[in-house]
């Protein structure tokens, strides 16, 4: 599980949750003094059954599976978010086993389907209202459920003695489209299960990409054969093409404002000649559906080593120089 790490300390080295989805939301008095991120922050345990401590955990990731317990310290309108994340292949399920958090003063804790961060959301490309369930006095009755193995518990509870229980489980997702890795290691499938829209997935970290089977805009959804490959095309998007991969970085969640190092599309069963070394906070790729073909790419990350960087093939933020 060192790959959480990845996710601690890029995640939280950032300014905060500027941005949150929870209307009104703010933190503690400028008169409070400051808490160091990383003494907020800490990998979690395997969780069985755990209190929160907002001293040490108020902006937490877990990759476990438990109940956890939050109770109010104080009377500080404090913001404090859960990042929960599963494997690839799997959703997060969230029972709320018991909420005690008061509306009249201010309380408000949120599920959100994905992760929020300094005002950028993930997934970016299929945000609706839906993905939001806001909740004070009455717990959720429903079981929440994750489209994609990423998701938030945002809560502010400004009443001492007052707070919340939840049971986190990870379920099978048997069509996942969006990604969110660990870290940025290991052999991965994107898929479009023959709809229309965007998959994507996201490693917190710099990575290299390598593309290792690309079958995207060639096989017909229904029917006919295309047996015949065409080798990997590039910079599909400039050929006015509709299905298509964009490889490339993103600094923050919103991969929809991604720099593009390459679009990639075709048929080849061969492995690109080389990885693309991508030097960004965070390493994107998205997959562009029309709905005509059944799209698949496989791809193999790895870390980016510190040595390499300056040598990347792309460098986030060199554009705005």
């Amino acid at each position: 599980m060192r790959a959480v790490f990845f996710l601690v300390g890029l995640v939280f080295a950032c300014n905060g949750i500027s941005g949150l989805l929870l209307s009104g939301l703010r933190y503690a008095s400028r008169d409070a003094a400051p808490l160091s991120w990383f003494s907020r922050v800490r990998r979690m345990p395997v969780l069985t059954h755990r209190v929160i401590d907002p001293n040490e955990d108020c902006f937490m990731v877990t990759s476990e599976e438990g109940e956890l317990f939050f109770k109010s310290p104080s009377d500080e309108p404090v913001v404090c978010g859960i990042y929960m994340i599963a494997e690839p292949d799997k959703r997060i399920q969230v029972t709320f086993n018991y909420l005690d958090v008061p509306c009249d003063n201010g309380g408000l804790v949120a599920w959100i389907d994905g992760w929020e961060l300094n005002g950028q959301v993930w997934p970016a490309d299929a945000w609706d209202d839906d993905r939001v369930v806001e909740s004070c006095d009455r717990r959720p009755l429903r079981k929440l459920i994750s489209r994609q193995n990423a998701a938030l518990i945002q809560y502010r509870v400004p009443a001492r003695g007052k707070g919340f229980a939840v049971t986190i489980r990870h379920i099978k997702n048997a069509r996942p489209c969006n990604l969110m890795l660990f870290g940025s290691e290991g052999v991965y499938t994107l898929r479009n299960h023959g709809e229309t829209g965007n998959c994507s997935l996201i490693a917190i970290s710099p990575s290299t990409v390598h593309v290792l089977d690309l079958n995207v805009g060639q096989t017909v959804k229904r029917g006919t054969l295309l047996n015949m490959e065409t080798g990997t095309l590039h910079r599909c998007t400039k050929r006015g093409l509709h299905d298509f991969v964009d490889i490339g970085g993103a600094s923050g969640l919103d991969h929809t404002n991604m720099e593009i190092f390459d679009s990639v599309c075709g048929l080849d069963s061969n492995e690109a000649r080389r990885p693309i070394s991508i030097a960004c906070e965070d390493t994107v790729v998205r997959l562009a559906s029309s709905g005509r073909f059944q799209n698949s790419v496989t791809l193999a990350f790895s870390p980016l080593p510190m040595e390499h960087i300056e040598h990347a093939d792309l460098i986030c933020g060199l554009n705005d120089v």
